[in-house]
C-alpha cells in the first residue's frame, strides 16, 4: 500500500511541476554542413573541394538539469551517419576510376548551459537558448573509433524549445550550430577554415 502511494504520489508530482530536477530526452533529425569541403587526396593540382562531408542523419541522448527557474545544464552524446564524397579527380587517384562516396559516421559528446528566458521549470511550453562545447571523434570509412579516427574540439550554440506533453512525457526541437576544425584523416590536404554542422532535431523525453 506504501509502494502505491509513493508511486501515485510521484504521477501528481510530475504532472504538476514536469522537469522540476531533471529530464532525459532522445532526439532524432539531420546534420546539415556548412562549407563541406575537407580538402584533396591529390599531392599536385588537387582542390579543397575533392573531397566533401556530405549532410546526414544524427540521434542523440541528452540529460538535462534544472538549477532554478531560468537556468540548466546538459550532457550528451550523439551519433551522426553521413557520406565522405569524391571528386572525379580524387576518385581516379584512389583508384575507383572517378567519382564516388563512402559511408562514414561521427560522434559527439557535448555540454551545454541552457537558459530559459520567458518562463519557469513548471511551465507547459518554455523555449530556450543554449551554448556549450563539444569533442567529435570523426570516423573514416572503413575504419574505427582510434583506428584512424580523429577527434576535433569546438563550441556549439542555438535555440530551442521544450513542451510539456503530458504526466513524465515531454517533446522538444532543437537548432544548433557546431564549429569545430576539419578532420584530414592523414592523407587530406588544403582542408582550411572551420567546419560548421547544424543540427534540426525534434526529441521525446521524461521529467523527475
Amino acid at each position: 500500500m506504501r509502494k502505491l502511494a509513493v508511486v501515485f504520489a510521484m504521477g501528481c508530482f510530475s504532472t504538476m511541476a514536469w522537469g522540476q530536477a531533471g529530464e532525459f530526452w532522445f532526439n532524432f533529425g539531420e546534420s546539415i554542413t556548412g562549407d563541406t569541403n575537407l580538402g584533396t587526396p591529390l599531392a599536385f593540382g588537387g582542390s579543397s573541394s575533392d573531397a566533401k562531408l556530405a549532410n546526414g542523419y544524427r540521434f542523440s541522448f541528452r540529460f538535462n538539469f534544472n538549477v532554478g527557474d531560468h537556468y540548466g545544464a546538459e550532457v550528451g552524446y550523439a551519433f551522426n551517419h553521413s557520406d565522405l564524397q569524391y571528386s572525379s579527380a580524387a576518385g581516379s587517384a584512389l583508384g575507383a576510376g572517378g567519382a564516388f562516396s563512402q559511408g562514414m559516421h561521427y560522434h559527439q559528446g557535448t555540454f551545454n548551459a541552457l537558459y530559459y528566458p520567458f518562463t519557469s521549470d513548471t511551465s507547459h511550453v518554455r523555449p530556450f537558448a543554449t551554448a556549450g562545447v563539444q569533442f567529435t571523434d570523426f570516423v573514416p570509412p572503413g575504419g574505427g573509433i582510434n583506428y584512424g579516427s580523429q577527434n576535433k574540439f569546438g563550441a556549439n550554440f542555438g535555440v530551442g524549445v521544450k513542451v510539456h506533453v503530458h504526466g513524465m512525457w515531454g517533446a522538444r526541437f532543437d537548432l544548433r550550430d557546431y564549429i569545430m576544425g576539419k578532420p584530414d584523416f592523414g592523407y587530406l590536404q588544403m582542408g582550411s577554415g572551420a567546419l560548421n554542422i547544424i543540427e534540426a532535431s525534434a526529441g521525446v523525453g521524461i521529467g523527475f
